[in-house]
C-alpha cells in the first residue's frame, strides 16, 4: 500500500533580516513524542489489522457482495489512515533537522515495520484488479459504493502493468533498501554539504548558497554560483551514482511492467492522459522563443549587460530596492488578498498561522526549499517554508497556504478520495500566489513599483513554467539515455543538462563552466521522477483559470471551492467543465501562457 511522505521542494529564491517571530510546529496534533504511548499503541493495531485484513479478504475479493466490498474498503482506509499518520509524523519530524542520526532512525524504523506490516496487503490491488469488468462495474454502482469508483478506476488503469503476486510483494518488501534508500541518501548529503564562498569567513548551506544567486551584488551571485559549482562538483560521482541507480531501477520494473515510456506510471498516477502532457510540453517550447528568450533579453539591457550569466538569472532588476518582509507583513499580504476573494479563504488559511502548522525558519539541518504536507484527513495540513524575508518568499508563503487550503478542502472526500493527482494538486497553490501578486499590483503606487511587481511574476512564471518543462525535458532524455547507452558518466548527465538549459534560457545566456553540475541539486529527479510538469500544468491551468475569474464568471467561489473539495474525486475535466475549460484542447495552452506574453508585452512598452 502507498505510504506518502513529505519531500522537500527546493525553491532557489528567499535574504536575511528582520523577520519577527518566526512560527514552529506543533506536532501534537500528531503524536505528543516518538516515545508517546499512542505511537506503539497504532504500530501494534497496524501490525494485527494488516494480518487480520489479509486472513479476512485475500482470496475472496471477487466474491463479496456491496455491504462486505463497504465493510473491506472501510478497513483498508483505516490502515492508510493509521500508517500515514505515523509516516507523517516521523518524516515532518525528519525534515526538521535531516542530519539528526536519532530522528533518521526514528523515520527508518517505522518504514521498516509498517513495510513489514502492509507487505500481506499487497494481494489487494492484485486481486481487485482481477475481478471482471462487467462484476466490477456492478459492485460499484452501488450507493454506498459509487463514490469510491474513482479510486478504484486509478488502481485498475495499473491492471494491464501488473507483476505476479509473488513478485509484487518481492518489490514491496525490498523498496526500503531500493529507491527510499537513495533519497535518503541524497538527502543526508544535501543536507550536510558546506559552501565555502569566496570573501566569507563562516561556509553556508545550500539554502543560504542558492540565496545568493537572486543579491543585488554581481560579486555575491557569482561567489555564490561559484561556489556551488564547486561543491556540486567535488560530489558529483556520488550524484550521478543516485540517479544512474534509480534509473536503472526505474527501467526494470518498468521493463518487467511493460510501461510503454518512462513517464506512463507517473501520467497514470496523475490521472492525465499522456497526450494532454505532450500537447502542454509542445506548447511550452514552442513559446521559449516569446516568453524566455524575449524576457532574458530585456533583463540584459536593463542591466546593462550584453549577456547574462547564469547567476543573472534570478538577479534582482536594477531599480529595485533590497526589501525584507518580515513575517507579520508577510501574514497580513496573503490573508488580505486571500479575504479579498472569499472571506472563508482567509477562514481556512488562519488556523495554519495561529495553532503550529507552519514551520518558517532556516535552521542548520532542516531541509531546503518549501511543501505542504497534508498528513491524514483526520488532523491537517503542515506547510514547511525556509523563509527569510524576500518578497519572493512572499509567493511561497501564498503558494503553500494554498496547498494547506486545498487539502483542508479535500480532507472531507475521506483518506482514499483526498489525494489530488499532482497536476491538480497545484491549481490552488499557484491561484493563491496570483491573487497575492494582482493585490500588490492593484496597489502600486508607481510606475516603477509596477515594473518591479510584473518582472517579478514573470521571472516568477517562467521559473515555473519553462523551467519546470526544460526539467521534465531534461529527465525524458536521462532515463531514455540511460535504456539506450547504459551507465552515464557526470559528463554524459551534464551535457543533456546543458542542452535543454541552452533551448529555454535562450541565446541571452553565457554559461560558466561547471553549471553542467547543477542537475545534482533538484530533489524531483531523485523522489518523484516527472513530477516537474505538474507544476507547468497547474501555472497553465491556473492563467486560463483567472482568466475567466477576471471575467467575471457567476458564481466562480462557489465553483472553486467545490473543485478544491472534489480532492481526487473527479476527473480533471470534470473540475474544469463548470468554468467553460478543457486541459485537452491544444488551445487552452496556448491561453494561459499568452497571458505571460502580455506581461512581457508591457514590461517591453514600459522600456
Amino acid at each position: 500500500m502507498p505510504i506518502t511522505l513529505p519531500h522537500p521542494v527546493f525553491d532557489a529564491d528567499a535574504a536575511a533580516g528582520g523577520l519577527g517571530d518566526l512560527p514552529e510546529w506543533d506536532l501534537t496534533d500528531l503524536y505528543a513524542a516518538p516515545d508517546a504511548p499512542e505511537v506503539g499503541r497504532d504500530m501494534a493495531w497496524l501490525e494485527t489489522e494488516c494480518a487480520a485484513f489479509a486472513r479476512d479478504y485475500e482470496g475472496k475479493l471477487a466474491t463479496l457482495d456491496a455491504a462486505a466490498m463497504l465493510d473491506c474498503v472501510g478497513r483498508y482506509e483505516r490502515i492508510e489512515a493509521t500508517a500515514g499518520r505515523i509516516m507523517s509524523y516521523a518524516g515532518l519530524r525528519y525534515y526538521q533537522n535531516t542530519t539528526d542520526p536519532v530522528r533518521g532512525k526514528f523515520i527508518a524504523d517505522c518504514q521498516d515495520r509498517i513495510t513489514a506490516f502492509t507487505t500481506p496487503l499487497v494481494f489487494f490491488s492484485l486481486e481487485f484488479n482481477g475481478i471482471e469488468d462487467a462484476a466490477y462495474a456492478a459492485l460499484f454502482a452501488d450507493p454506498g459504493l459509487v463514490r469510491y469508483k474513482p479510486v478504484f478506476d486509478r488502481m485498475r488503469a495499473m491492471k494491464p502493468f501488473q507483476l505476479s503476486d509473488e513478485l509484487e510483494r518481492f518489490l514491496h518488501d525490498q523498496s526500503t533498501v531500493g529507491a527510499a534508500a537513495w533519497n535518503r541518501l541524497f538527502d543526508e548529503t544535501m543536507a550536510g554539504l558546506e559552501f565555502r564562498v569566496a570573501g566569507e569567513d563562516e561556509p553556508k548551506n545550500l539554502e543560504a548558497t542558492l540565496d545568493l544567486l537572486s543579491d543585488p551584488d554581481r560579486a555575491r551571485r557569482e561567489a555564490g554560483a561559484r561556489a556551488l559549482a564547486g561543491v556540486f562538483g567535488a560530489n558529483v560521482k556520488l550524484f550521478a551514482r543516485v540517479h544512474n541507480t534509480l534509473a536503472k531501477e526505474k527501467e526494470i520494473e518498468d521493463r518487467w511492467r511493460k510501461m510503454p515510456t518512462p513517464q506512463h506510471g507517473r501520467h497514470l498516477s496523475n490521472h492525465v492522459e499522456p497526450e494532454v502532457v505532450q500537447a502542454l510540453r509542445d506548447a511550452v517550447v514552442a513559446a521559449y522563443p516569446k516568453l524566455s528568450h524575449r524576457y532574458y533579453a530585456l533583463k540584459a539591457r536593463w542591466m546593462g549587460l550584453d549577456k547574462l550569466e547564469v547567476w543573472d538569472r534570478n538577479a534582482p532588476l536594477p531599480q529595485d530596492e533590497k526589501r525584507t518582509v518580515a513575517w507579520d507583513a508577510a501574514r497580513e499580504m496573503v490573508m488580505t488578498a486571500y479575504g479579498e476573494f472569499d472571506p472563508r479563504m482567509a477562514d481556512l488559511a488562519e488556523p495554519f498561522f495561529t495553532r503550529g502548522w507552519i514551520d518558517a525558519a532556516v535552521k542548520p539541518g532542516k531541509a531546503p526549499g518549501a511543501f505542504a504536507h497534508p498528513t491524514v484527513t483526520e488532523v491537517h495540513p503542515y506547510v514547511m517554508l525556509n523563509y527569510l524575508g524576500k518578497p519572493r518568499d512572499v509567493m511561497t508563503l501564498a503558494h503553500e497556504l494554498g496547498h494547506g487550503v486545498h487539502q483542508v478542502l479535500a480532507a472531507g472526500q475521506g483518506e482514499l478520495l483526498s489525494h489530488t493527482p499532482l497536476t491538480l494538486a497545484e491549481t490552488a497553490s499557484v491561484f493563491g500566489e496570483m491573487l497575492t501578486f494582482r493585490r500588490l499590483l492593484a496597489n502600486a503606487k508607481t510606475p516603477g513599483e509596477r515594473k518591479t511587481l510584473l518582472a517579478g511574476k514573470v521571472e516568477d512564471m517562467i521559473n515555473t513554467v519553462v523551467r519546470q518543462i526544460a526539467f521534465y525535458d531534461f529527465e525524458c532524455k536521462l532515463h531514455a539515455a540511460r535504456r539506450e547507452q547504459g551507465e552515464l558518466t557526470p559528463e554524459d548527465i551534464g551535457t543533456l543538462w546543458m542542452s535543454v538549459q541552452g533551448e529555454s534560457l535562450g541565446p541571452a545566456f553565457t554559461f560558466m563552466d561547471g553549471y553542467e553540475t547543477f542537475w545534482s541539486y533538484i530533489p524531483h529527479f531523485v523522489h518523484s521522477p516527472f513530477y516537474v510538469y505538474a507544476y507547468a500544468f497547474g501555472d497553465g491551468l491556473v492563467n486560463a483559470l483567472y482568466a475567466v475569474y477576471e471575467d467575471g464568471l457567476p458564481g466562480f467561489q462557489e465553483k472553486y471551492f467545490e473543485m478544491l473539495r472534489a480532492g481526487g474525486a473527479k476527473h480533471h475535466k470534470e473540475l474544469l467543465a463548470p468554468f467553460g475549460l478543457d486541459a485537452t484542447d491544444p488551445a487552452f495552452w496556448d491561453k494561459g501562457l499568452s497571458m505571460i506574453a502580455g506581461m512581457i508585452d508591457e514590461l517591453e512598452a514600459m522600456g
